[in-house]
Order: structure tokens, then C-alpha cells, then sequence
């Protein structure tokens, strides 16, 4: 696809800040688009919360809160993440189990998923919610509507940071709202570095309701002088980059109702529910009268009480089971 102009907006956001079990997963989706004025939402046909068949645009783009309902299962995950995914792959081909999944959105996650036990022979084919008929239909008609609307998703990626190498860098960073902060902008890095000569647009939602990154950003990209525009508790904004390649950051409260950023709300979303259906998996194999958690406190703390007699047994430690923020 060739665009009439070109620009890159990119959107972060996480799943997984505040519970105690599973992994924080920070992801972000990648777009060109014609210019940096363009309203994406406006632009791909108002998505935010109307239902997929009555859209130009075949899914439903929203922040994962609004979207997802855990007792109605992954599929309204599944239907946007699985295709949008797909159009970004060479032939469109959408992954078919959970393991392909994390290989394709999580780059170098097989080691660590292979470190602790609940993923080391788990693995499920997707999609768990829908068909996988409906997942290649969606595919077909979302390369369709970029075509039409003048738009390409470039990328969707994310990392995972589990209890292991979550309670490390808290511990070396002082918080995990530095943690936070840290893996975003080096997510942000890296997809920025192979963009080419053309203005950018990154979105993210506040973090922990912090207002200032200009340290962050300068330690992120020291090759520029980060430019102060804003801080302030609605929005912080920063620039930096050569006049070919201006790039914008905004911090915003409730960022991720930007398109870009409600897309990769969803995909943490759908990693963070997979990596936890493999977790409570693991321990219902082993304790079948065992109630599933989505590892946020008061039931994380429950979990953990109910499994403590076997986790000690398999000689399990709470570094490896338990997020110690």
C-alpha cells in the first residue's frame, strides 16, 4: 500500500499493573496514516463501543475495560486483536495456538515462559472464543478497510515482565511505577527505531498518575535533547528528533481512548487473561476444588493461601509466584 503522505502514531498501553499474580504486559500498535491531524477514530468510523457489524470498520477498537467481560470469555478480545495482528504478518496469517501468539506479539518470551512452570507444556489453539473462520474473515475484510481509509497498522507488539524479573527491576528501580515508565518508553524505542524520515505522534496513558518522564525520555533517547512542553495532571507533553522526524509524546489521562492506544490496551488485555488461563490451569490440575483468580489482591492473597500447602511441596518460591508490588 502506498499512502498520499505519511506520518506514524503510536499507542501504549498496559494490562496487569495492580495485581499480584501473573505478568505486567505493556504493549503498543504501530500505524501510517496521512498526516498527524488525521482523527484515527473519526477516521476508521467512530468505534468506540458499537458493535462490529454495524461499523465500516469490521471491529471494535475501545480501551480493554470497556471491551472485555470476563464471564462472556475472549472473544471480543479475540475478534479485534487476532485479525489486527494478522494484517500486520507476512501472508496474513493469524497464530493458531497460544505459544505462537506470545512468539509473534512478545519476541524472545520462550525462554522465560519456559522458566516457570505453569507455562513450561501449556499450550491451547486459539482462537478459544470464536472461530477461527471468523478470525480469517475479519482478517480479509480489515486489509480491505486500510486499503480504503488510507491507513496501515504497522506492528503490534508487547512485553511481559513476570513475577521474577518484575519484583528484580522494582527492586533496582525503587517502584513500579519506574518499572512502568522504563518498559514503555524502551517498548517505544524500539518500534521508533525503525521508522524512517517521518513526523511522530506517540499516545500513552498517565502512569500511575506521574506527570513528569523528561528524565526518562532524555535517559530513553540521549541522542536528542527532549523538549519540555507541557506537565501538567491533565496531559505532559515532549518532543525531540530532527525537523524531518519531529516525534511527540503525550502522557494523557484516560490516553488510551486514542485509537492506537485503545488497540494495545486490548492486546495486553488478551495476553495477560492467556498467560492467567495457563496459570489457574497449572493449579487446577493439581487442586480441583481450586477457584480461579485474575490475581488482583484480596483474591490474589486468597489464591495463594489455598495453594500454599502444594506450592511448598513443588518447592514453588514466592519470587517465582508472587509480584512483591
Amino acid at each position: 500500500m502506498k499512502l498520499s503522505a505519511m506520518a506514524y502514531l503510536i499507542g501504549t498501553d498496559e494490562a496487569g499493573y495492580g495485581p499480584f499474580l501473573g505478568p505486567l504486559v505493556i504493549a503498543t500498535s504501530v500505524w501510517q496514516v496521512p498526516d498527524l491531524e488525521v482523527d484515527l477514530r473519526d477516521h476508521l468510523g467512530r468505534a468506540t463501543g458499537t458493535p462490529p457489524e454495524d461499523l465500516a470498520l469490521p471491529v471494535v477498537i475501545d480501551d480493554s475495560k470497556r471491551v472485555f467481560k470476563r464471564q462472556r470469555g475472549l472473544g471480543t478480545l479475540e475478534h479485534t486483536v487476532l485479525p489486527a495482528l494478522a494484517t500486520t504478518l507476512p501472508g496474513s496469517v493469524p497464530p493458531e495456538s497460544w505459544r505462537s501468539l506470545w512468539h509473534q506479539l512478545v519476541p524472545g518470551s520462550e525462554q522465560v515462559l519456559d522458566q516457570l512452570p505453569w507455562y513450561q507444556d501449556f499450550d491451547v489453539a486459539l482462537p478459544t472464543g470464536i472461530t477461527a473462520a471468523v478470525v480469517d474473515e475479519v482478517t480479509e475484510q480489515l486489509k480491505s478497510f486500510w486499503e480504503q481509509v488510507d491507513v496501515r497498522l504497522l506492528r503490534l507488539q508487547a512485553v511481559a515482565l513476570f513475577p521474577p524479573q518484575f519484583n528484580e527491576q522494582v527492586e533496582q528501580y525503587g517502584g513500579k511505577g519506574e518499572v512502568l515508565t522504563r518498559q514503555t518508553l524502551d517498548l517505544v524505542r524500539r518500534q521508533v527505531s525503525t521508522l524512517e524520515g517521518e513526523p511522530i505522534l506517540i499516545q500513552c496513558d498517565k502512569h500511575g498518575g506521574r506527570n513528569y518522564y523528561a528524565s526518562a525520555l532524555q535517559e530513553a533517547f540521549p541522542e536528542y535533547l527532549v523538549e519540555v512542553r507541557r506537565e501538567s495532571r491533565a496531559q505532559s507533553v515532549y518532543r525531540w528528533g530532527p525537523p524531518e522526524q519531529r516525534t511527540e509524546i503525550r502522557f494523557t489521562a484516560k490516553g488510551d481512548s486514542f485509537l492506537p492506544a485503545a488497540l494495545a490496551s486490548m492486546a495486553a488485555k488478551y495476553l495477560r487473561e492467556l498467560a492467567m488461563q495457563a496459570f489457574n490451569a497449572y493449579w487446577a490440575e493439581r487442586l480441583p476444588s481450586l477457584r480461579p483468580t485474575a490475581g488482583y489482591p484480596a483474591d490474589a492473597r486468597r489464591f495463594k493461601e489455598e495453594i500454599s500447602q502444594l506450592q511448598a511441596a513443588e518447592k514453588i518460591s514466592d519470587a517465582t509466584l508472587w509480584r512483591n508490588r
